[in-house]
């Protein structure tokens, strides 16, 4: 039965002088070319099979699963993300901030003390029961430019200043555009003293009215929209890593196939 492949020649041809440039260069090479372990990793990411079901003409799961990890022990995964998106940034003019709650699987519990527990590892329970949440800051529905991970329960106004953080340097929109959930003052201060001027509703139970352009948040659903596409992933939809860095090198990765595609 022939494999419904992702990768066209178009895609890796922009991945790959990135890939020469950023990946490491010690040790012996690898048997498997760069471009079948990627599509291996987006098979894994799509179908959602467990690693030991990885068909053989995508290699073997253990070597696929073991270079996944180190990618993202090195920061592989996270550079080609950023590094593919520079000239986007650079003419960006709207950050869009929003989350998601991911039901996860029962194969995620059990992260080991070591590791810090399930709670270290973005794991937790909110009113849609054991879920990690994945915060996004993106500047269309292509391009996601800040990812983090939170417990499902994490409020979204809390995590603000962590997806903030992460901005790449030198980025510097117009507008912050955000739903109400980051409704504050701190966040609107935070905002204006970088010169973003915030598009975000106010509460309803704010005591003075605060306008907003109304024009420009009817935008918002471009970060939606991103996260509706990554979410086509099953092993993005649902979670079944124990590490939140195993899950976020699939979010990363298929946010740069997201980019490209």
């Amino acid at each position: 039965m022939a494999l419904r492949l992702l990768l066209t020649d178009e895609i890796f041809d922009r991945l790959e002088p990135i890939l020469l440039e950023i990946k490491p260069k010690v040790g012996a090479p690898p048997e498997q070319s760069d471009r079948m372990f990627i599509e291996a990793v987006l098979y894994v990411a799509r179908t959602g099979i467990p690693w030991r079901d990885l068909p053989d003409e995508l290699g073997n799961y253990s070597a696929v699963y073991n270079r996944l990890k180190r990618w993202k022990t090195n920061g592989t995964w996270e550079r080609l993300w950023l590094e593919l998106q520079t000239d986007e940034i650079a003419l960006a003019d709207n950050l869009y901030i929003d989350s998601t709650c991911i039901r996860a699987h029962q194969h995620a519990a059990g992260a080991s003390t070591e590791k810090g527990g399930q709670l270290k590892q973005a794991l937790g329970r909110s009113r849609g029961g054991f879920s990690t949440k994945i915060h996004v800051g993106c500047i269309n529905e292509k391009a996601a430019i800040s990812i983090t991970l939170t417990p499902g329960q994490a409020s979204d106004a809390k995590e603000f200043d962590t997806v903030f953080l992460k901005l790449p340097e030198g980025f510097s929109p117009e507008r912050g555009i955000m739903d109400k959930a980051y409704d504050s003052n701190a966040i609107r201060q935070t905002l204006r003293e970088s010169e973003i001027v915030p598009v975000i509703p106010p509460r309803k139970n704010r005591t003075t009215s605060i306008n907003y352009d109304e024009d420009h948040y009817k935008q918002r659903n471009r970060v939606e929209r991103f996260i509706g596409r990554i979410k086509q992933f099953r092993r993005i939809a649902t979670r079944y890593e124990k590490l939140s860095e195993m899950f976020l090198a699939f979010i990363h990765l298929v946010s740069v196939y997201v980019f490209l595609s």
